[in-house]
């Protein structure tokens, strides 16, 4: 199954707790290409009424900055998140997209896929990797419903439940493989927050080795991460350049679905890939919306 190319380039999120709603309007206004609300970790078991009742009315908010706003919800397996499911099935205005936590298995997106219909039959799913079963999954979860946008890595629970270190090395099979199955979906894959703020070298290496293994972006948890991760997923003059002659090509080929640039051979892959590629330019002002197209 592949989901269509989507116009939103998904290379920063932003988190923000949903106990703060004037830190969520802030976010908005951050350059992040996301902004994800957390009903979950950022939020404790007492007070997660409290963040559901604070956060929901700001869908129906204004959102000039065009950014995408994720709900972060808590686990299918709790009373909470049933709530946060039956509150959002309730809303006139939904949010753009909800992230599903603790994910052990394809069973738990088709769950909500049925769950939220009518109005909220819009709402994309993020999905947080952070399970030994959702690893071994991961590809059934990828392409478990059409409506399935992003893959978070969720390295701190994964780690627990792998019996490893966090480091780079120790879950780098986990980091591929995630990776591996977005690509094969056609899904973003954003990597996991740097939670040092006063690190912005150790920011650069992490953003780096995620970008190199595939992943299309990273989470934030301050404003100021933003512009960094911005540096290691936006395209460079030369991609953009080469990207632009691609899907040249493309368009002057017809409908067969391949091309010829410099005497190579482009299939399709080539072509989505291209897409992508000029929408990031655009979202980072490196090209202007009515600039090359397919």
């Amino acid at each position: 199954m592949e989901n269509a190319p989507h116009s939103i380039p998904r290379r920063s999120m932003l988190f923000v707790p949903g106990l703060r709603p004037d830190r969520a309007r802030k976010a908005l206004a951050s350059g992040a290409d996301v902004v994800c609300i957390d009903l979950e970790d950022a939020v404790a078991v007492s007070h997660k009424d409290d963040a559901r009742n604070l956060t929901l009315p700001l869908f129906a908010e204004p959102n000039p900055s065009g950014c995408e706003r994720v709900l972060r919800i808590n686990s299918l397996d709790t009373t909470h998140g049933l709530r946060d499911v039956e509150a959002i099935a309730s809303l006139a205005d939904v949010p753009e997209a909800v992230m599903m936590t603790k994910v052990r298995s394809a069973a738990e997106v088709k769950l909500l896929d049925e769950l939220l219909q009518g109005r909220a039959a819009s709402i994309k799913f993020y999905v947080t990797l952070e399970t030994n079963q959702g690893l071994e999954d991961v590809f059934d979860i990828a392409g478990a419903s059409p409506r399935m946008a992003c893959l978070l890595f969720g390295e701190v629970d994964l780690s627990a439940d792998l019996r490893c270190k966090r480091t780079s090395q120790a879950l780098l099979y986990a980091r591929s493989r995630m990776a591996h199955a977005a690509a094969a979906f056609e899904l973003d894959a954003m990597d996991v927050p740097h939670i040092n703020l006063e690190d912005m070298d150790g920011l650069r290496v992490a953003a780096e080795h995620a970008a190199e293994l595939g992943f299309t972006g990273k989470a934030c948890i301050h404003p100021t991460q933003v512009s960094v991760v911005h540096e290691y997923f936006t395209p460079s003059a030369e991609e953009v350049a080469l990207a632009e002659q691609a899907v040249a090509a493309f368009k002057e080929s017809g409908s067969s679905g391949l091309a010829v640039l410099n005497g190579l051979m482009l299939q399709k892959p080539v072509l989505r890939s291209s897409q992508r590629i000029l929408a990031l330019a655009r979202q980072g002002g490196l090209l202007l919306e009515d600039e090359v197209r397919a």
